[in-house]
């Protein structure tokens, strides 16, 4: 049996339960999007951590989408991108925040070890309006979309105690030609084929799964109204 490969560790563990936070223009929004660190070892389970919870479970959370993770590598380009930082673990609203690692050399599928918890990478973060409104820039969103930044997200395969510091370790590759990135510029690009190959990846999250397989059958059958509500939020028109 080949032995576990090293590919990260977990910098830091944050959690939160939605609040009602206030933007700059004084508007208020119910989010779960700011996360507190989390206060020794936590239980991680089928549904992601304890005491972390989502605002909206029609869009966040479920068993694809127990655990929400960022690349810190990727804080340094934001920082300069936005003219903004210092950025830190947490900063887009991520459980878990890895050091070594990006969406170029995370695939979808891997099984990871962590601490006594088994995960697997289950898709790419589809980011939405609330990373622009905590932000302030209307079209964040728009942006991590575009570059595939975007992080990914994780679901457990068998729980355990999760603390920062520990170890990422690679037990699976099932996939190695599909990456986080890859995944993000096929989901969001134009070639029919390509979806239809990512669809048919059964380690992949069941809605994307679901709309890569209606886009590559017909266009025309994807949303771009449902898109911009997701980027720009529920009224469509922007929430700045």
């Amino acid at each position: 049996m080949t032995p576990p490969i090293e590919l990260a560790t977990v910098r830091a563990v944050r959690v939160g339960r939605p609040r009602e936070l206030t933007d700059e223009q004084g508007r208020s929004w119910h989010s779960a999007f700011l996360k507190d660190p989390a206060k020794g070892p936590v239980a991680l389970g089928f549904d992601g951590l304890a005491g972390d919870e989502q605002a909206d479970l029609r869009v966040h959370g479920g068993p694809d989408k127990a655990v929400c993770v960022y690349p810190l590598l990727r804080l340094a380009e934001w920082e300069r991108e936005l003219d903004v930082g210092p950025l830190g673990a947490g900063a887009f609203g991520e459980n878990f925040s890895v050091d070594r690692i990006t969406e170029a050399e995370v695939c979808i599928g891997d099984v990871w070890e962590v601490g006594g918890s088994v995960v697997q990478v289950s898709q790419p973060r589809g980011p939405c309006w609330k990373l622009a409104r905590r932000w302030a820039i209307k079209d964040l969103a728009v942006r991590f979309q575009r570059t595939g930044h975007t992080g990914w997200y994780l679901r457990v395969l068998q729980p355990g105690l999760i603390h920062s510091g520990q170890a990422v370790r690679l037990l699976r590759r099932p996939h190695p030609d599909w990456t986080v990135l890859r995944a993000n510029r096929v989901h969001y690009g134009d070639d029919s084929e390509e979806k239809a190959a990512l669809a048919s990846c059964p380690e992949l999250g069941r809605s994307w799964r679901t709309k890569l397989a209606a886009g590559a059958a017909d266009p025309a059958a994807v949303s771009s109204s449902s898109q911009h509500r997701r980027l720009f939020g529920p009224s469509g028109g922007g929430h700045l």
